[in-house]
């Protein structure tokens, strides 16, 4: 056991676990686990309320899995990591510990993306755009992973189990669906919340739908482009936390709160018969291209979550049109995207998933390829291949259209 300096006590670490990534509480303290293949150290950093740093060496590694166990640390704790490794672009490397790190596994965020210089790691006032580096430190000006409360009464709650020849599916904007509903407490509007009021339900139950499919609710960035045009990201494709509820979508602002509200949704619409359906965006992240900051996925182990391109390691894969492609060739890739799916149906009580330009996770090579990996770990898996698979059959990579040609279990629809 080693103890490191915080500002109000002598914080204990224990060796803690490499299972499950992310932060767990257990009622009593929390677990905390990285993936990082190529750091050569990580640190493990608690932010308190005045936005002050505490940093710990995670020095208990297992399958490049770097964890800790920090009693007394529970919900609401705010936390970021440092990753010391490489820094070499050119060979697709860029670690960078200056960048105080979301954790890609977090189940709630909390702040915001300022858009900040220092959350770039490539020197923005160079002559060729994405070269040199930035070391300035991103602290205060990135957001911040929260520990949360994972215990909720779900009561008898049970997914509806719709046979898909019965299925009337209503997609829907968290926001857009409330933001102006008379019949909605102005208060939960545009909220998790309001989406659950009765008025709400009543009026689906009353068109006969059985099932609600909601637009990006994945914690999203707010892309810098948008932001200097005074604009905001409404549909939310550009997710980065695929673990959390979108926070600006919960009645409350505290930290955490948007997981018990969410929970709290789904269990209405459960109560009235109506199935949740998630369109969720793993085919690329909100880092973007090599002009994009450094939030996560890219000073973590950029060559596992990523697809580069193969005579140039400086630059990204794009089949997607928003900068880069996930790694789906990389086994800690594959299960960042099956723990997700995972967690949404065990813990969240999700009963399905509309999967957003699917044809890129078939991508191994360059062609899509119906026999692909995460078609198998999603066949064979006992939680997910038993929920409502949909996918948008397409990309805009080489043969991009595949209508038709995803596996048994797989239903499609066209954007």
């Amino acid at each position: 056991m080693t103890e490191t300096t915080h500002p109000d006590l002598q914080q204990q670490v224990w060796p803690g676990s490499a299972h499950p990534l992310g932060s767990t509480f257990d009622g009593a303290g929390t677990n905390f686990a990285l993936f990082s293949g190529v750091a050569d150290a990580v640190e493990l950093c608690l932010i308190d309320d005045t936005g002050a740093e505490t940093r710990i060496a995670l020095d208990e590694v297992d399958n490049h899995v770097w964890h800790a166990y920090l009693p007394g640390v529970g919900p609401g704790q705010r936390y970021g990591y440092r990753v010391h490794g490489p820094w070499d672009p050119a060979d697709g490397k860029r670690c960078d510990p200056s960048k105080l790190l979301v954790d890609p596994y977090a189940r709630a965020f909390d702040g915001e993306f300022d858009q900040h210089s220092s959350l770039f790691s490539y020197d923005v006032n160079a002559e060729e755009p994405g070269t040199g580096r930035n070391e300035e430190d991103s602290l205060g000006h990135t957001m911040l992973s929260v520990v949360i409360n994972p215990f909720f009464d779900w009561g008898d709650d049970r997914a509806p189990k719709i046979p898909d020849e019965e299925m009337v599916i209503y997609e829907c904007h968290v926001k857009g669906m409330t933001q102006t509903h008379p019949g909605i407490p102005e208060q939960l509007r545009g909220t998790y919340a309001g989406m659950a009021h009765p008025v709400m339900v009543d009026y689906l139950t009353d068109l006969g739908v059985t099932s609600i499919e909601l637009l990006p609710v994945h914690q999203f960035l707010q892309d810098d482009r948008l932001l200097k045009l005074g604009l905001r990201n409404y549909w939310g494709y550009n997710t980065f936390g695929f673990f959390a509820p979108e926070h600006s979508y919960a009645s409350s602002s505290a930290p955490g709160d948007a997981v018990a509200e969410f929970k709290q949704m789904v269990r209405a619409y459960h109560e009235a018969g109506i199935e949740v359906i998630l369109d969720v965006v793993y085919n690329h992240t909100a880092e973007g291209n090599h002009m994009g900051p450094t939030i996560a996925f890219r000073g973590i182990d950029n060559e596992a979550y990523y697809r580069l391109v193969d005579d140039n390691r400086f630059l990204y894969m794009d089949y997607t049109g928003t900068g880069n492609s996930l790694n789906v060739r990389y086994p800690h890739s594959l299960q960042l995207i099956m723990d997700s799916l995972r967690y949404w149906v065990t813990e969240m009580h999700v009963d399905g998933f509309r999967f957003d330009l699917a044809s890129t996770l078939a991508r191994e090579f360059s062609d899509v390829d119906r026999l692909a990996t995460f078609f198998d770990l999603v066949q064979q898996d006992p939680v997910v291949s038993q929920v409502k698979l949909i996918a948008e059959p397409w990309d805009v990579g080489e043969g991009g259209y595949q209508v038709g040609n995803f596996p048994a279990l797989w239903s499609e629809w066209n954007g």
